[in-house]
């Protein structure tokens, strides 16, 4: 096949020739800088090609039927584990206490270490009508026989109390709540107490503290970027008492990963109140209160990676604008040091030649001086040898 020779006009990468070409020390310079740049753009688009983005959207919840895990990790360095208890209540009323629940208790001393454990199989204590809640609980009969008599197990047990409270002991609360998917609550408190063991020990519900510390409060599985506004949450109580709550609205959420793989879990906000204990209520005991909602609408985060040409057309424009800098920084550079090469160059044949003319005037001087001082010995030599003469007659 011919080649066509109009078709070299079209070449826009013309070659100079072997002899042309001039390699210089700033060159070498640029070019090492040049290719520092480039290797640092490239490992950077590569990290952001790498990186997954995550894409939020949101529609109409339509799970129905299904448990919400609570999963609570709390502390209470004024309160002995003995007297706590853990209490969930759905909107309908219902005592949520069928359900597979896992709750521990580990008993603190007060400088926060664990000194033994106790495990919860049921959310409310058996006595826990027989005190009085914020919802006005009625007392059965059969509770009403207990309330003035005290056997040896509630004595030994309100010693056991008072002395774990002189100690300063404290208690860490921990485990799953499997709750029904609508609206309640859920209280950890000393109501599990009957009512008169519970003023024995505490003298009256002013004297009850309910200091504690939220070390982790979820609704499910934890996904990359969640963050739950309650964990590494303090509140200590001085010299005073009363009721935490703690309005929560719950948003079902689902996490796919960048493997098609869905992970169900929950977000939620909260809104937080303290009712400060009066003297004179001696209805209410202090306690803490979670009071949750869910919300109708569920939002759905993907994870995308970026496009592959994306990727390419990014790299080939940071890698060309870099080598395209980095050639205008070179001709800069060279022309910046002809430039100042060339006016040395210039200054020492310019000093050069002012000597070369500057002795080429000094020669014929000097010539002419010998000259005259050779006629003016000629003219005065034979008046020497006249004087001379005389001076011997």
């Amino acid at each position: 096949m011919g080649r066509i020779p109009s078709l070299k006009n079209f070449n826009a990468f013309p070659h100079a020739e072997d002899h042309l070409l001039k390699k210089t020390y700033s060159g070498a310079i640029v070019t090492i800088f040049g290719l520092i740049i480039m290797i640092t753009l490239f490992v950077h688009e590569l990290k952001y090609y790498l990186t997954t983005y995550t894409v939020h959207q949101m529609s109409v919840d339509l799970k129905r039927g299904e448990t919400l895990p609570i999963h609570i990790n709390m502390s209470f360095p004024s309160l002995p584990c003995e007297v706590l208890s853990v209490d969930a209540i759905d909107m309908s009323g219902k005592h949520e206490v069928d359900l597979h629940t896992n709750i521990w208790k580990l008993r603190l001393d007060k400088y926060g270490h664990i000194i033994g454990t106790e495990y919860l199989n049921d959310l409310v204590e058996k006595e826990h009508g027989t005190h009085n809640h914020d919802h006005d609980h009625e007392h059965q009969d059969e509770q009403k026989k207990h309330e003035h008599t005290f056997n040896e197990d509630a004595e030994k047990m309100v010693k056991s109390v008072k002395q774990a409270m002189e100690n300063g002991e404290g208690c860490r609360v921990y485990g799953v709540l499997d709750v029904q998917r609508v609206a309640g609550n859920f209280h950890i408190s000393v109501h599990g107490l009957n009512i008169f063991v519970a003023e024995k020990i505490f003298e009256g519900s002013n004297h009850v503290n309910v200091s504690h510390v939220i070390h982790d409060l979820s609704f499910g599985p934890k996904y990359p970027g969640i963050h739950n506004p309650l964990d590494d949450t303090t509140r200590i109580l001085h010299d005073t008492s009363g009721t935490f709550k703690y309005y929560i609205k719950i948003v079902p959420t689902e996490y796919r990963y960048l493997s098609k793989q869905v992970l169900p879990t929950n977000q939620f906000s909260v809104t937080e109140y303290f009712v400060p204990k009066r003297s004179t209520d001696r209805s209410a005991w202090p306690a803490v209160y979670f009071l949750y909602d869910l919300s109708p609408i569920t939002v759905t985060i993907k994870e995308e990676r970026r496009n592959f040409l994306h990727f390419i057309t990014r790299l080939c424009a940071v890698l060309g604008g870099t080598f395209a800098m980095t050639g205008m920084l070179d001709r800069w550079m060279y022309r910046l040091i002809e430039s100042v090469t060339n006016s040395k160059t210039r200054s020492v044949l310019r000093y050069r030649e002012r000597r070369c003319r500057v002795s080429g005037r000094r020669a014929p001087v000097e010539k002419r001086q010998r000259r005259r001082r050779k006629d003016v010995f000629h003219d005065v030599a034979p008046i020497i040898e006249v004087v001379a003469g005389a001076e011997d007659d």
